[in-house]
């Protein structure tokens, strides 16, 4: 209980004592702006506060800054991380680098990591601790702030309390009693009080040298250090900076050049993915049977030649032309067709050879496989078909350079002004290359059978996929 109570008397006393300070430095603040009393002033550290408080607002939102660049950084992995997780859930086992795409991944989340990691350690942590020093210094100029008010404050008190004590002659001044304690002092006692007076005085005058003294050295302990350090922290600011921003930029140039590394081999793996696409080979490991149509099953879309280029069709064992009877011929269109039909036309005599460019020419010449008369009909005659219409038998003349005809299989649309557009069940009359040079691999020229019969030679011709067709 008595340590409590003189810690209690302790505590009370050095309340009272913060609050007699703060009253004296209020008191000592309102002199100094009323122009009563002057105050100490150091320009030369002044402006060395003004760099400190810029130094620190810098600092601070460079911190601010960092952190918020670190969480773009770990927002930006985990969106990388989902989005190749994605694609690699995507892609399917049998398809060609798997195993190496699923290394990229993999290597990409590690690569994020340590780019992280790295600049939290020499960027993020070397801001936390340069910053760390600003609100230690910042607590000692306020404080030596306070110290300063109090040596003016004890230097005014000293000032005072010399200040007319002094006669004309040097000795002190004794004022004249004025109490009733000293108007009854008998005479003989007068001296005993007057020397009483001027030893209060004299103590008064001490004190407040020693608070004097005191107050001066507390403020200049204070005063040299920060006079030390300001400038000090000023001037590191340079190297600070210099050596944050190069560690990043290095971070940053090493991260991307082993980013870009795994960007591009994974760009290799998607091309060499893309080629097999494109030459419809099957995907590595595939069971063929997996892609056979089940019977009755509708037939798969094809891709257009554009983005999925076919083989070149296989060459039969004979020549049509060569190996089939004319009355064959005639029976693929109709059994009730014109007997004068001519089989050995030179556009019905071409051969799978017409799909060598080079031979193209020479294959549309007549044969004489079924030497009839006929045969010796001119280059242009048009060929002559049979066709079914509403159940009667008629004549349909066929197009100059006719070879035969298609079914459409899946709609296509044209994607260019040469190209055929064709709707499913339309019937394609085909026909050959004017230039020979010009057919592409996997494509036909031709016109819809529809087309030819209604408009003839003003019918629309173009070109078309193959692998979208059926031959008749």
């Amino acid at each position: 209980m008595a340590e409590m109570g003189m810690g209690k008397g302790v505590t009370a006393g050095k309340l009272a004592s913060n609050v007699q300070k703060k009253l004296t430095r209020a008191q000592e603040k309102v002199m100094q702006k009323l122009g009563k009393a002057d105050e100490t002033r150091d320009v030369a550290f002044e402006e060395g506060v003004i760099n400190f408080n810029k130094q620190y607002t810098e600092g601070s939102k460079l911190q601010k800054d960092l952190r918020a660049y670190l969480a773009a950084v770990q927002t930006m992995h985990e969106s990388s991380k989902n989005l190749q997780e994605c694609l690699s859930d995507m892609y399917e086992p049998e398809w060609y680098g798997k195993d190496d795409l699923d290394s990229i991944v993999e290597d990409t989340d590690v690569l994020w990591t340590d780019f992280h990691q790295k600049l939290v350690d020499n960027a993020l942590i070397s801001m936390d601790t340069y910053l760390g020093q600003f609100p230690d210094i910042k607590s000692r100029i306020a404080k030596r702030d306070r110290k300063l008010v109090d040596y003016d404050s004890a230097r005014h008190n000293h000032s005072s309390t010399n200040k007319g004590k002094k006669g004309k002659d040097g000795g002190i001044k004794i004022t004249k009693p004025a109490s009733l304690l000293e108007r009854a002092t008998p005479v003989w006692a007068q001296g005993i009080l007057s020397a009483h007076n001027i030893a209060q005085s004299n103590l008064s005058r001490n004190q407040a040298e020693d608070e004097l003294e005191r107050a001066q050295k507390v403020f200049e302990e204070i005063n040299e250090d920060l006079q030390e350090e300001l400038p000090s922290l000023w001037n590191s600011r340079v190297g600070f900076y210099i050596s944050t921003f190069q560690s990043m930029s290095g971070f940053e140039e090493k991260f991307h050049k082993e980013m870009g590394k795994l960007d591009q081999n994974l760009y290799d793996i998607l091309v060499k993915l893309e080629k097999q696409d494109m030459s419809g080979e099957l995907p590595r490991g595939a069971d063929p049977a997996n892609h056979t149509l089940s019977p009755g099953g509708p037939p798969p879309i094809p891709k257009s030649p554009s983005k999925l280029r076919p083989a070149m069709p296989p060459r039969p064992e004979s020549s049509p032309c060569r190996d089939m009877k004319p009355e064959n011929i005639i029976n693929l269109f109709d059994a009730a067709a014109a007997p004068n039909i001519s089989v050995t036309s030179p556009t019905q005599a071409v051969s799978w050879d017409t799909w060598e460019a080079d031979t193209l020419t020479t294959s549309a010449a007549p044969t004489a496989a079924a030497p009839t008369p006929a045969a010796a009909a001119p280059e242009e005659t048009p060929v002559v078909a049979a066709a079914a219409t509403n159940g009667d038998s008629e004549a349909v003349e066929m197009p100059p350079g006719f070879l035969f005809k298609v079914t459409t299989m899946h709609d296509y649309a044209a994607n260019d002004s040469d190209e055929l557009e064709m709707k499913a069940g339309d019937i394609v009359l085909v026909v050959a290359f004017d230039n020979p040079e010009e057919q592409d691999e996997g494509w036909l020229m031709g016109m819809k059978q529809e087309d030819w019969i209604q408009n003839k030679q003003s019918s629309l011709k173009g070109v078309f996929p193959e692998n979208f067709t059926s031959r008749l």
